[in-house]
């Protein structure tokens, strides 16, 4: 199995200096990850020191909190993808998600989704919707995925790795069949070593965010 291709590099720390993100694009490139996941401020920077290197740009939209407006998250999701992404990953509105307002949460996806796919003619990016799994009940979860495929995002993910808890291939493996194989299922939070990535993986995962994809590789 050639998990380089399964992980998406990521620094999300708010305190990460312009060197560390150089240094996980320097990794991710000598070790062919899929992508290196950064904060949008680095979005630029990321893009250009992976130019021509096959390793793609992926920035966060909303995060971690997911509470912002869905204009602004439209938005963000703009200027990234302007900026050089070719993947944002969206946390939804985990409030709305509780109230079992789901008109809000499809809504809010698909703004994100339009902006990635079709605010900049001839460039589209893959969207990835953060669901906060350990916010949300099964039931939630599955409501939750399902929202995703109707607003068109391209994956669905469990977890921003910043709340109370991150993947579990339990989790994964709901996604999974929510989904089916209309979307990836991107497993995050959590996964920090070779066996964590088979059981995700096993479990149906088809990406893997993580800030120790080296580690991962054994």
């Amino acid at each position: 199995m050639n998990i380089e291709k399964y992980i998406d590099h990521t620094l999300l720390k708010p305190e990460a200096k312009l060197c560390d993100i150089k240094r996980i694009c320097d990794e991710a490139k000598a070790h062919g990850f899929m992508s290196v996941c950064v904060n949008s401020c680095h979005c630029a920077f990321v893009a250009k020191e992976l130019e021509g290197s096959g390793v793609r740009t992926c920035c966060v939209v909303g995060f971690p909190l997911g509470a912002m407006a869905t204009e602004a998250k439209a938005f963000e999701a703009l200027v990234c993808v302007g900026k050089g992404a070719d993947e944002v990953d969206m946390v939804i509105n985990i409030g709305a998600a509780k109230d079992g307002n789901w008109e809000l949460v499809e809504a809010d996806i698909r703004a994100v989704v339009n902006a990635a796919h079709e605010g900049h003619p001839g460039k589209r990016a893959l969207v990835k919707v953060i669901i906060e799994t350990c916010l949300l009940t099964d039931d939630e979860k599955v409501k939750a995925c399902e929202a995703s495929m109707r607003a068109g995002a391209d994956y669905v993910k469990t977890s921003t790795g910043f709340s109370t808890g991150g993947a579990t291939p339990e989790d994964v493996a709901l996604m999974r069949r929510v989904v089916g194989d209309k979307l990836g299922v991107k497993a995050s939070g959590g996964v920090r070593t070779p066996e964590d990535a088979d059981r995700m993986i096993a479990a149906g995962a088809s990406r893997l965010g993580t800030s120790n994809g080296v580690k991962l590789l054994g």
